[in-house]
């Protein structure tokens, strides 16, 4: 669950350069990467995890065993990311599965939303335009290493568009939704959207 309230490896704020149309408004570079929680840490052998994608009903449509999931086409992503709490890190490296190959046939006319469901009992809304189309991925490596548990491993959602509390750490599926459904931090105050570009931290603006 990142976002939230304990931030253990802050670094705090460090002047920042000219940036261009690089750093969303309201945020400052990070060279660290702060661990924000609002519980413990689990931690999923990964003989015993596995990633399903179901359908609103909670029909399985598809599920892949850690060694399945390691054998499914990766890719690398070097992204910025963004965190409501107003730090942004640039040029982080990531590899994953693009939710494009995770979700055949999903269509935004019919499943307009998506749930991304964690160990801990995470969820997180996101609109399926938003994660299609090259622009989300199940990542299992950061910085050629194995996701720590800490920031979300053994894979965390990346969607790098949006703030990082929508890339949703300890992921172990997706639901296809017809109608949106507000997850844990959106339901506390969260902006349902999460848009850093518009400074979409809160609901109340």
């Amino acid at each position: 669950m990142d976002e939230g309230f304990f931030s253990r490896g802050f670094r705090g704020r460090r002047p920042a350069p000219d940036l261009g149309d690089r750093l969303p408004p309201g945020q400052y570079i990070e060279q660290g990467f702060p661990v924000l929680t609002a519980g413990p840490t689990p931690r999923v052998a990964t003989d015993r995890w596995d990633f399903s994608v179901l359908n609103e009903d909670r029909a399985e449509r598809g599920r892949w065993t850690w060694q399945e999931f390691a054998d499914l086409p990766h890719e690398a992503i070097k992204t910025d990311i963004h965190c409501v709490t107003r730090w942004s890190k640039f040029d982080t490296n990531w590899r994953g599965v693009s939710l494009d190959l995770l979700l055949p046939g999903a269509d935004p006319a019919r499943t307009p939303f998506i749930e991304a469901f964690c160990d801990g009992g995470y969820t997180t809304n996101l609109p399926t335009e938003r994660v299609l189309g090259g622009k989300a991925w199940i990542v299992d490596e950061y910085e050629g290493r194995p996701v720590p548990p800490d920031h979300g491993g053994p894979v965390r959602l990346l969607v790098p568009a949006l703030y990082f509390w929508k890339s949703a750490k300890w992921v172990r599926g997706l639901r296809l939704l017809s109608r949106d459904v507000p997850g844990f931090w959106e339901v506390r105050g969260y902006h349902n959207e999460g848009d850093p570009w518009r400074e979409e931290r809160f609901s109340d603006g």
